[in-house]
């Protein structure tokens, strides 16, 4: 559904002649519209009816009734990631608002923008322990961006402008609108929706220091050992291109963080894989071993760089560009701080390079390059790829990526082994085509996430990559997929166990597996079928390209395929809780 320009002009009109009294749900529409929202992700309850009443007497923004709040507030998310535009849910007050705290967390922890409406009691019943009550702005302040209790109906078109606004500028993030049930039942007269928005206590910086940029020029040029380094925000800034142009001008190797995956193509030789926990060799030592480090938009978290300690231990340069000034210097100590929209910077820095007459040293590149080779010649990402015998799960996600590579493909994953299995096998050279939990690490989105995507991209092809713990969480979205018609494919990597947790019991408990093992699953074909859907149980290793193929035949069903895996695989390379990321565990014989 696209919104007429009528539409967009009586939403958005400012004239005083046209001023109208309108009740707050009625304007909290017009904000929508304005703002160009097309889909709402959302579950009524009492708080929240006027809104529901004004969204039923419009036909330009289509809501999807989900089947709980927290995948109301994935979908949303999902949506978000795959098209840079602000996803919005819509849930009523106390339950509503809590269920959704985990979606809003995660996408707090990745910087998605949206904006999250929550009901409220009435405004005199506030504090006074009312029926579905809850402390929103509280229990959500350290979750979100920023929130806002609206207290009148007048302030609801400033509001929902200030909100859009602060989720989708500077670094982007999650922003909650506590809409009390009597602020949107009472009238206001309603001149339009503001054209523009002036915050004084928040006005993040695009642009980054001149002077800084030129002593990162020097330090790039000058390096024997350089390395970029690149992460999520290189995605969310839109700036895949630039970094393309940055890396291809200078030969210099690349590696993406799991959030970044997709910002440098993983097919040019010059991409080392992704780094950290279980990163490739090679890209966990460039990363240890350069002498000029470049970061671009990632946060040396504690799953990227492993012990500080440890990659303190060699001496580097380090230049970090991100739009947050609380993300450089957080976790280690950078030398050029570049503050700034890495967009932006990255041209200027570009347009710098083709200024300069200085030019990389191309036979310390060279020396450089083959000492990468040497790491890479490796292949810590080899697995037992002729078994007959039983499903290696690295298996299907190859197979995957291989029928998949030259198409419009979308992946989103849950939370364990298989998320780690898919940033590992499936190589993605475009952005915004990998969707997973990262900071959170949050089960249960893959569906959810799927769900969002398929409703912005109805001609692509959307595969969830899950296991059968994680997609359990949410596993009653299958009945929001029937109903929307969003016909995506669910590859459950079933191994019978928590896996992740499994694989670390097993390498730090002694092999006590303590309540990791699924002892009653269900049946996973019947249940898929139970709503509506098809399903599909692959125990053999010759049957998992014949069932991709299926599933991906049935474009416009969703497809549950359920994949017996190895229950004894790890995912490998490993780098243990306190070691340094050089510190890696290649496969059980280092175990």
């Amino acid at each position: 559904m696209e919104i007429s320009k009528a539409e967009l002009a009586s939403a958005a009109a400012v004239t005083g002649s046209q001023t109208q009294d309108l009740m707050g749900a009625e304007v909290l529409i017009k904000a929508l519209q304005a703002e160009g929202t097309k889909y709402i992700w959302g579950y009524p309850g009492g708080a929240v009816l006027y809104i529901y009443d004004a969204l039923y007497k419009q036909d330009t923004i289509q809501h999807v009734l989900v089947r709980h709040e927290q995948a109301a507030v994935h979908a949303a998310d999902g949506y978000a990631r795959a098209t840079g535009d602000v996803g919005v849910a819509l849930v009523t007050s106390g339950p509503g608002l809590t269920n959704a705290v985990t979606g809003i967390a995660t996408a707090y922890m990745d910087s998605i923008p949206m904006v999250i409406i929550s009901g409220q009691v009435p405004t005199p019943a506030i504090g006074l322990d009312a029926f579905q009550e809850c402390d929103t702005v509280g229990i959500t302040r350290p979750i979100v961006k920023h929130n806002f209790l609206v207290k009148d109906a007048k302030d609801i078109a400033l509001t929902m402008k200030k909100a859009f606004h602060i989720a989708r500028s500077g670094r982007p993030g999650p922003v909650v609108v506590d809409i009390p049930k009597d602020v949107s039942f009472k009238k206001t007269p309603y001149a339009g929706y503001p054209d523009k928005v002036e915050m004084r206590s928040y006005n993040p910086v695009r642009k980054g220091h001149g002077g800084q940029i030129r002593k990162a020029l020097q330090l790039l040029l000058n390096a024997k050992r350089p390395y970029i380094y690149t992460g999520g925000g290189v995605l969310l800034g839109n700036a895949t291109h630039e970094l393309r142009t940055l890396v291809d001008m200078l030969g210099y190797p690349v590696t993406n963080t799991l959030m970044g995956l997709g910002a440098y193509p993983a097919s040019d030789r010059k991409f080392l894989g992704m780094l950290g926990m279980h990163g490739t060799i090679e890209a966990n030592n460039a990363m240890q071993n350069c002498d000029v480090l470049l970061a671009v938009g990632a946060r040396f978290d504690d799953r990227v760089i492993g012990n500080p300690k440890h990659f303190a231990q060699n001496e580097r340069k380090i230049i970090h560009i991100d739009i947050d000034p609380s993300s450089i210097s957080k976790r280690v100590k950078v030398d050029v701080p570049i503050v700034g929209d890495v967009k932006d910077v990255l041209t200027e820095l570009i347009s710098m390079i083709r200024e300069s007459s200085t030019k990389p040293d191309a036979g310390a590149l060279a020396d450089w390059w083959k000492t990468i080779e040497a790491w890479r010649s490796r292949d810590c990402l080899k697995y037992d790829r002729g078994n007959t015998e039983v499903i290696k799960p690295q298996y299907v996600v190859e197979t995957l990526w291989n029928m998949t590579k030259d198409t419009e493909t979308y992946i989103t994953s849950d939370v364990g082994q298989h998320q780690m299995w898919a940033a590992q096998y499936y190589r993605f050279d475009e952005p915004r085509r990998w969707v997973n939990s990262g900071g959170l690490g949050t089960m249960g989105v893959g569906i959810p996430y799927a769900m969002g995507i398929k409703l912005a991209k109805p001609e692509a092809e959307v595969f969830t990559i899950t296991g059968e713990g994680s997609v359990q969480m949410c596993i009653q979205e299958l009945s929001t997929c029937l109903q929307y018609n969003t016909p995506i494919k669910i590859c459950s990597l079933n191994n019978r166990y928590l896996g992740m947790v499994r694989q670390w019991q097993e390498i730090e408990y002694s092999g006590r597996y303590s309540h990791s093992y699924m002892d009653a699953l269900p049946n996973f074909v019947k249940l898929a079928e139970a709503y509506g859907h098809v399903g599909m149980l692959i125990e053999r290793p010759q049957d998992v390209e014949p069932a991709l193929r299926e599933a991906r035949k049935l474009k416009d069903r969703t497809v549950f395929m359920d994949f017996r895996t190895d229950p004894t695989e790890n995912v490998f390379p490993m780098v243990q809780a306190g070691k340094g990321i050089t510190e890696m565990l290649l496969g059980s014989e280092d175990l």
